[in-house]
C-alpha cells in the first residue's frame, strides 16, 4: 500500500530497461514502430451522419440489450431503444433522430451475424439530444452512481467493452483505494486517447471523480507513456493541488496499457492469476471511457457516439473523428477518401490487437477505437507468411508480459490439448496482446491459436452445462 498521495509513486516497480530513467514500466513486452505521426496532432472533428445506422444489440461483454422499439417507430437522438437485460448488460440509445427500419440479423465486425436495429436517419433533422436529465453525482451515493452509469450505456472504450457499472461494483470483500486511468494508448497508429486527454480534460477529470466516488477510492493516477509529453504537461497542470489525482509517466512500450502491466509498473501490485484489479485495491479505466462518462452522467445522457482514429496509408483524410455509433464502415471510409479494394484492406482497431473487417457494411460499435486502412503494399506485408516449425528460440517467452510459455502453449494447441492449456498452463491469463506472434521468427500465429483454444473451451463448457 502507498502511504500518502504526496509519495504516490514511491515503491514503483521498474525493470532493468526502465531503471534509472524515472519512468515506470514492466518486464518483457515489445516496442513495435509507433506510426502515430499521421494523426497525433489532428484535432477531433465530427463526422456527418450516415443515411442509415446499424446498431447491434451486443456491443459489450455480457447479455445483449433487449429492444423496446418496433419497425416503423420514430425515435429521437438519445432515446433508449434497447434496455439492459439484467445486471451484466447495458441499454442502447438512438444515435440519431429517425425511424426504425427493421430489427434482424446483420453482419458484425467479427463475422457472424447478430441481431441489430437498423435506423433510417431523418434528413435535415437538427439532431439535438432531447433525452437528458441533469443530475449532480456529488450528492449521490455510490450505489446510485453505479445505477446511473448503467443507464448511460457506458462500456470500456479501450476495446474490451466491459460494462463500466459492473467494474464499479466492487465485491464486498475487496476495498479499492486507487483509481487507475489508462492514458498509455500503446497500440501503434491509434491517437484517440491522446487527443481526448488534450481536448477533453475537464470531462476526463469529472469522470475520474465519478469513478473515485463510485468505488470509494481517495486517489487516482493517470498513467501516460512518455511519447505524449504534451498530454503529460497538460494533465499535470490540471491536477488538483490536494494530490488526490496525479500523473504517472511510463516508458513507451507495448502492451504498457494493459491493466495488469500498469498495476505492476505504477504501483508494484500484482493481480493474482484469474483475479481482478479490485483484489489488490485498484479499479482501472480507460481515459476515453471516463471522459465520456464525465460528459454524459451529469446530463443524464446515453452513449451515442465516440472518438476514433482513422489512419493508415490507404486513407486520404486521416484524423481523429467523433462518430455516431452505428455508422456503417463503408460510409465512413467513403467520406474520408478511401478508394481501395474492399474490406480486405481494413483493420478495426490497431495492428497488434485489431481484427480484419469482414465487410464494409459492418457498423462502428462502442468498442472500436480506430480504423487502420492499408494500401496494397501494406496489405501484402500484413498477409500471412509461411509458417515454420518452432525453433525453440524462446523469443516469445522473453516477450510475454505475463510470463507464460507461448511456445509450449502453441505446441499443445497443435496437439488439440485445449483443456490442458487452460488447466495447467494458465491459458485464460493470456489477454491476446500479440507480442508472441510479433516476435516469432518461425511465423507461427500463436495468438490466433490461443483465441481458438479459448473459444473451443468455452463451447465445451457450455455444452457440459446443457448436458
Amino acid at each position: 500500500m502507498i502511504s500518502s498521495s504526496n509519495n504516490f509513486l514511491s515503491g514503483v516497480f521498474r525493470n532493468r530497461q526502465g531503471a534509472g530513467s524515472g519512468k515506470a514500466t514492466f518486464p518483457h513486452g515489445v516496442h513495435p514502430p509507433e506510426f502515430k505521426a499521421q494523426t497525433y496532432d489532428r484535432n477531433i472533428r465530427r463526422l456527418s451522419f450516415a443515411p442509415e445506422m446499424i446498431l447491434p444489440l451486443s456491443q459489450h461483454f455480457g447479455a445483449p440489450s433487449k429492444p423496446i422499439v418496433r419497425s416503423g417507430q420514430e425515435v429521437v437522438r438519445g432515446e433508449v431503444i434497447a434496455e439492459a437485460d439484467g445486471f451484466m448488460s447495458v441499454p442502447l440509445h438512438a444515435p440519431a433522430t429517425g425511424i426504425i427500419k427493421k430489427i434482424g440479423l446483420l453482419p458484425t465486425a467479427r463475422g457472424p451475424k447478430a441481431e441489430a436495429i437498423v435506423l433510417k436517419v431523418h434528413k435535415g433533422a437538427n439532431q439535438m439530444v432531447l433525452h437528458e436529465s441533469h443530475q449532480d453525482f456529488a450528492d449521490m451515493e455510490s450505489g446510485d452512481i453505479v445505477k446511473a452509469v448503467q443507464r448511460t450505456g457506458m462500456v470500456g472504450l479501450g476495446g474490451a467493452s466491459f460494462p463500466t457499472h459492473v467494474k464499479m461494483s466492487v465485491p464486498k470483500d475487496h476495498k479499492v483505494d486507487t483509481v487507475m486511468v489508462n492514458g498509455c494508448e500503446c497500440e501503434p497508429y491509434l491517437t484517440t486517447d491522446h487527443r481526448v486527454m488534450l481536448e477533453n480534460s475537464l470531462n476526463l477529470f469529472a469522470g475520474i471523480r465519478i469513478a473515485m466516488k463510485a468505488v470509494g477510492a481517495k486517489r487516482a493516477i493517470i498513467g501516460i507513456e512518455d511519447n505524449k509529453a504534451d498530454a503529460i504537461e497538460a494533465l499535470r497542470a490540471a491536477c488538483p493541488e490536494d494530490g488526490s489525482i496525479t500523473v504517472g509517466v511510463m516508458k513507451t512500450k507495448y502492451p504498457q496499457g494493459a491493466e495488469k502491466m500498469m498495476l505492476k509498473a505504477l504501483l508494484g501490485r500484482e493481480v493474482p492469476s484469474g483475479g481482478f484489479p479490485s483484489a489488490v485495491g485498484v479499479s482501472v479505466y480507460n481515459v476515453a471511457t471516463l471522459a465520456q462518462l464525465g460528459t454524459l452522467l451529469p446530463r443524464g445522457r446515453g452513449l451515442i457516439e465516440r472518438v476514433i482514429t482513422v489512419t493508415g496509408p490507404g486513407i486520404e483524410k486521416p484524423g481523429n473523428y467523433l462518430v455516431a455509433l452505428g455508422t456503417p464502415l463503408g460510409f465512413l471510409l467513403e467520406s474520408l477518401g478511401y478508394h481501395g479494394g474492399g474490406a480486405g484492406h481494413i483493420i478495426l482497431g490497431g495492428p497488434m490487437m485489431g481484427v480484419s473487417a469482414s465487410s464494409l457494411d459492418v457498423p462502428i460499435t462502442k468498442g472500436v477505437a480506430g480504423i487502420l486502412v492499408l494500401n496494397e503494399e501494406e496489405k501484402a506485408a500484413q498477409a500471412p507468411k509461411q509458417v515454420w516449425p518452432c525453433i525453440k528460440c524462446a523469443e516469445c517467452v522473453k516477450a510475454c508480459p505475463i510470463h507464460l510459455n507461448p511456445s509450449h502453449l502453441g505446441m499443445l494447441a497443435a496437439q488439440r490439448h485445449y483443456k490442458t492449456m487452460e488447466e495447467d498452463f494458465h491459458l485464460n491469463d493470456c489477454f491476446e496482446c500479440g507480442c508472441c506472434s510479433y516476435v516469432c521468427p518461425a511465423g507461427i500465429p500463436l495468438v490466433q491459436y490461443f483465441r481458438i483454444a479459448k473459444a473451443l473451451n468455452r463451447e465445451a463448457a457450455a455444452a457440459e452445462k446443457v448436458s
